[in-house]
């Protein structure tokens, strides 16, 4: 594995993700947001942005700092502009909230919070481009998995950009923005961008390389990948053309969007044929937690990509394309963001703790550091919660999508006391831990560029990965 620099604040953006993930499924739990409210109202969209921005894009943020580097052998540009983003992000997401709180007439505020924390995220964001952009740029020619996260952040622009302007709509401070022609209809389109581009279009890049690496399998010729970069990238065009068409005065109706998400299911076909083709001819043959709880992610982006396009299509109703959603954001994007990050964490713990003792002291694996099979009890609680949860919305069973989240729930506290764990070294035996001073920090990476100063070590370190 080529070795770069560890990102000092990965793990505060895992702390903060899975916070406002326990956050999410709280409210839900509580009866917040849908089924009790509909699909645009502001109840909903609190449950909605807590998820994608607060859960799964603090978490993809927090992975590209740490992976991006790998992915291209060269150090993160503008590090210290990783803490401002993160500041930036967190802010601009409770103020977004407070203000959807206003607009439920749930607290009396004054509706320009929308503005500002459209302005705080479009600086988080722009902060968190910037470093990544630059550092995927700094290796020419630009491969072609960097070329997945380039595109998603690409998606992530048009994402942040729209959802700026729905924000100024929303506080009445928008009208010159076209407000009229932007909703209710931009909306699909704006969460298509977000969901399928910036968030699911980057995990199918990375996981292509994580897979690899944590399987020891050989990498897919890019002649198979290509396809699923296309195949993306053509329904991702279409989504950010329906946008942008009420100013061409054209409506684009349940066709353009069924079109635009058939386009993302046939790239996410060659991407399933891929992730199967790295299971059959890995050479670790016995699959670590990460991978066994990513299995039915990949069975939620099956079922929801292969339904969700005709659903559109016969205009099902909000329960049916709201379970369909539901299964993307929470089994896919969610299961595997949990999944990988049991992995992440133990694999960074391991190297910011173990890789400077390697032949002068005891050294566990990594997958030590991580409680078997108790981790795999609470993956089974979530997904189980999960799956039960997207049958009552499709059943239009409001109660009971409320008591079937509670194991989801559980599952996800559980899972985030299990990374606790992992960073406090929990399951490994005293005589293998470090001195109380070297204990790696929870919320930050010993970031003295550790690992640079042992990359003569790399031979050694995927194996015992």
């Amino acid at each position: 594995m080529p070795m770069a620099s560890l990102s000092r604040w990965t793990m505060s953006y895992f702390a903060a993700a899975l916070a406002f993930l326990i956050a999410a499924e709280a409210l839900a739990v509580a009866g917040v947001g849908f089924p009790a409210s509909g699909l645009a109202e502001p109840a909903t969209l609190v449950i909605v942005h807590l998820v994608a921005i607060g859960w799964l894009s603090l978490a993809m943020a927090g992975a590209l700092l740490q992976f991006v580097p790998v992915l291209v052998n060269r150090p993160l540009a503008f590090p210290q502009l990783a803490l401002p983003a993160l500041v930036a992000l967190a802010t601009g997401l409770l103020l977004l909230c407070a203000g959807f709180a206003a607009l439920a007439g749930w607290i009396e505020v004054t509706l320009d919070l929308l503005p500002l924390a459209a302005a705080a995220l479009l600086a988080g964001f722009a902060l968190l481009g910037l470093m990544l952009t630059a550092t995927l740029l700094s290796a020419r020619p630009v491969a072609l998995f960097a070329r997945f996260v380039l595109t998603g952040l690409a998606c992530l622009a048009a994402t942040a950009l729209s959802g700026g302007t729905f924000a100024l709509v929303l506080s009445g401070r928008g009208d010159w923005l076209g407000g009229a022609a932007l909703l209710p209809g931009g909306l699909p389109f704006h969460a298509v961008l977000g969901f399928g581009g910036w968030l699911g279009l980057i995990a199918f890049g990375v996981s292509y390389r994580l897979f690899v690496m944590f399987m020891m399998a050989p990498e897919p010729p890019a002649r198979r990948v290509r396809p699923v970069l296309i195949g993306a990238g053509l329904g991702l065009g279409l989504a950010a053309a329906g946008l942008l068409a009420p100013f061409a005065g054209v409506e684009p109706g349940a066709g353009w969007l069924a079109a635009a998400l058939a386009a993302l299911a046939g790239a996410g076909a060659c991407y399933g044929r891929d992730i199967l083709a790295l299971y059959r001819t890995r050479r670790r043959k016995a699959l670590e937690i990460n991978m066994l709880a990513s299995i039915p992610a990949f069975a939620a982006l099956a079922a929801g990509l292969a339904l969700l396009p005709v659903a559109i299509l016969v205009d099902a109703g909000e329960k049916p394309i709201a379970a369909l959603g539901f299964l993307l954001a929470f089994g896919w994007l969610g299961g595997l963001t949990l999944a990988q990050l049991v992995k992440i964490v133990s694999f960074v713990t391991w190297l910011e703790t173990y890789a400077p003792r390697l032949g002068r002291a005891p050294a566990p694996r990594v997958g030590d550091l991580v409680a078997m099979p108790r981790t795999g009890w609470w993956f089974l609680a979530y997904y189980g919660g999960g799956a039960l949860a997207a049958a009552a919305l499709a059943l239009d069973a409001a109660q009971g999508f409320r008591w079937a989240l509670l194991p989801g729930l559980a599952g996800t506290v559980g899972i985030a006391a299990e990374l606790v764990r992992v960073r406090r070294l929990s399951e490994i035996k005293a005589a293998e831990r470090p001195a109380a001073h070297d204990y790696p920090l929870l919320l930050l990476v010993r970031a003295d560029e550790r690992s640079s100063a042992h990359a003569d070590h790399r031979s050694t370190l995927a194996p015992r990965a």
